[in-house]
């Protein structure tokens, strides 16, 4: 069995194709991995902040309720324009 230059020279760069190849698609699934873990961080956070902004809205009620008039109606004013806007721009 005679295996000439040419034969061993096309195995190389097939190998080197197949290499090249596993390791751009071990990339990009690494990257969409990666994007689907931010992903569901993200929506982890939004649902943290609206735990937030709707627990400060209870306590700006609660001191307007115990007299504190100074600036907790204003506020709590734009606090609730606040969330009006994002529930509206959620609707988008």
């Amino acid at each position: 069995m005679n295996i000439d230059a040419q034969t061993i020279i096309t195995a190389a760069a097939l190998l080197a194709a197949i290499v090249a190849i596993m390791k751009y698609y071990n990339k990009v699934y690494d990257l969409v991995k990666h994007q689907k873990e931010q992903d569901n961080d993200i929506k982890s956070i939004k649902k943290e902040q609206t735990l937030m902004v709707y627990s400060m809205r209870a306590c700006l009620d609660g001191l307007e309720q115990l007299g504190a008039n100074h600036r907790v109606p204003d506020a709590k004013d734009k606090l609730d324009k606040y969330i009006n806007q994002m529930a509206h721009d959620q609707l988008d």
